[in-house]
């Protein structure tokens, strides 16, 4: 995947301010043992890329200055009520670099998994997932199969099949940091049926066999 940015030379919060109101928006690239560069980009054509999901997880082509590089997005600064991109972060990457990088989860076969045909609901507890690889085996994203869940079920980080040479990063840290992805419940009221067919129950004998004084 690709993205073009220019360079800027002025940098500093005046200069922040005025790119912001020419509709773009300051970055910066580092790593990889070089200098810091600071660029512009375009903001509508950033908030384009930005709709694609492999854009948070790709390893991308960023062109400052006619010179492309690999790099992963690293920080977005986003305006706190506007849909706006206040700041953008690169980090520079070589294929062997081992990286942090958050990556969503897929959920598959919700729809035909045992907890579903039977009535539960799903809930999806996590939504993106960090990982720790070599910016070579980065995937894209993890997928979860969600078959054989029933209700009352749950599949935490450890039930994740991972692709060769990624790491889960919080289990790194033990087995309490093992959380729940995602879980099948019953739906609220679930028990409303038997509840109301023993109360039905309780009437019948009741009006059969009289009240005592």
């Amino acid at each position: 995947m690709s993205a073009d940015f220019n360079i800027i030379a002025d940098v500093g919060k005046g200069a922040s301010r005025r790119l912001r109101h020419t509709g773009k928006v300051p970055g910066i690239i580092y790593g990889s043992g070089k200098d810091p560069v600071s660029f512009t980009v375009v903001h509508d054509d950033l908030m384009h890329h930005l709709e694609h999901e492999a854009f948070y997880s790709h390893i991308l082509t960023v062109t400052v200055d006619g010179k492309a590089q690999k790099a992963v997005l690293k920080d977005l600064q986003r305006h706190p009520a506007k849909p706006k991109v206040l700041h953008v972060d690169f980090l520079r990457v070589s294929d062997t670099d081992v990286i942090n990088m958050q990556v969503p989860m897929h959920f598959i076969n919700e729809d035909i998994s045992m907890g579903v045909k039977a009535g539960g609901l799903v809930s999806h507890l996590l939504s993106t997932i960090e990982i720790t690889c070599k910016a070579s085996d980065l995937p894209e994203y993890l997928q979860i199969d969600l078959v054989n869940l029933d209700v009352g079920g749950s599949l935490h980080l450890s039930d994740i099949d991972l692709p060769k040479g990624v790491q889960i990063t919080a289990l790194t840290h033990g087995a309490d940091h093992d959380l729940p992805v995602v879980s099948i419940h019953a739906p609220k009221g679930g028990d409303d049926t038997t509840e109301e067919e023993g109360e039905v129950a309780d009437t019948t004998a009741t009006e059969e066999g009289g009240t005592s004084e």
